[in-house]
């Protein structure tokens, strides 16, 4: 993974899409309130709105087509760029990471002239080629999602931001509003780091009903960015089924961190067991005793010894135990054979004979 990319890592974004309801004072609640659980969790997080350019968003002819879900939506829901300006004031402010999602040519430019950190783009347009190189223009570090996309839709994608070198992460999604259980596929994590293995891979997910299931197991597949819709029960706005509330995001993040606790260090090299394991490990070793009187300069061979439990501090083990070996001097019966009495190599070493005297019982 390159150095840019590492922007992403353990990066939870928060989608506020247009639950502000085109209300600034909401909006800057919602910012209050996640700020702080982002705060109290100890946590790197994006708190992300939508752009659009509404007069050129909408085609004049149809912005009365109130039957029509995502015009009516976007007309209900419209802020002004000032107050934009004041929601990124209010992210920084509160310790998150300002991000959005731009539909249109005029809100990237707005993506620049607010100071916007990182840019999503959405999986309606992961092939609007338009949009995408205007958003490749401000060489600012992008987040995709792939609800709904082909593999070549990613491959392109991927390949276009990698010859300009512009950071890119890519989250799983699946596009479906609430999504079940049975629906969140998250074996594609698997498929997308094994596929894009420079890239950071996220999982952004719809689902209603756990906050602690999937990005315990996203996490252990590998997905290192996180994103959910946010809000609150404010008003008489009514909450959707996929948009989490703040204790859920709360759950959510904690959630996170056991799965970081209990995954532990990364699976790229091999851990490092911890000194209570390998004393632990070292009470079950079995020691050399000696199985009748051995008598100085006698050979040790298998005949003359036997292995059993408890391994004494300064007894040869198993481990150390090499046929041949000459006793240095005599060896009562069922007298566990120690470092000095043979001609070991490990005898000769100070730091090999400091360990064997620092195991056992």
């Amino acid at each position: 993974m390159s150095v840019n990319n590492r922007v992403f890592e353990d990066l939870f974004v928060l989608e506020m899409a247009n639950n502000h309801w085109g209300d600034l004072k909401r909006a800057l609640r919602i910012v209050t309130d996640y700020s702080r659980i982002v705060r109290f969790n100890n946590v790197r997080a994006a708190i992300k709105v939508q752009f659009r350019d509404v007069d050129a968003f909408i085609h004049k002819d149809f912005r009365d087509r109130s039957d029509i879900r995502y015009i009516k939506k976007t007309l209900d829901t419209q802020l002004g760029w000032n107050d934009y300006a004041k929601i990124v004031q209010a992210v920084r402010k509160g310790g998150c990471i300002p991000m959005a999602t731009p539909f249109d040519e005029h809100s990237v430019g707005m993506c620049v002239q607010l100071g916007i950190d990182i840019i999503k783009l959405a999986s309606s347009d992961i092939n609007d080629w338009v949009l995408i190189d205007r958003i490749a223009a401000t060489r600012k570090p992008v987040i995709v999602s792939t609800g709904g996309s082909s593999l070549k839709n990613i491959d392109d994608l991927v390949s276009f931001f990698s010859k300009r070198s512009i950071p890119l992460a890519i989250n799983h999604c699946v596009s479906i509003y609430p999504s079940e259980d049975r629906e969140l596929e998250l074996n594609q994590v698997d498929f997308l780091k094994n596929r894009y293995p420079n890239h950071v891979i996220g999982f952004s997910t719809h689902e209603y009903g756990d906050w602690a299931t999937s990005i315990t197991i996203a996490y252990a597949k590998g997905a290192r960015t996180f994103e959910r819709h946010i809000d609150i029960k404010h008003e008489e706005h009514p909450v959707s089924p996929y948009c989490s509330l703040p204790h859920q995001i709360d759950q959510w993040f904690k959630a996170y961190k056991k799965a970081v606790e209990m995954c532990g260090s990364p699976g790229t090299q091999k851990r490092i067991p911890p000194e209570k394991e390998k004393t632990y490990l070292d009470s079950l070793v079995r020691g050399v005793y000696a199985r009748h009187d051995i008598k100085k300069g006698e050979k040790l061979t298998g005949d003359a010894v036997y292995l059993a439990i408890p391994l004494q501090k300064g007894q040869i083990s198993c481990r150390e135990w090499m046929n041949g070996e000459v006793a240095q001097n005599d060896i009562s019966a069922h007298q566990p054979v120690m470092i000095e009495m043979i001609d070991s190599p490990y005898a000769e070493n100070d730091q090999l004979k400091s360990l064997i005297y620092s195991r056992g019982i």
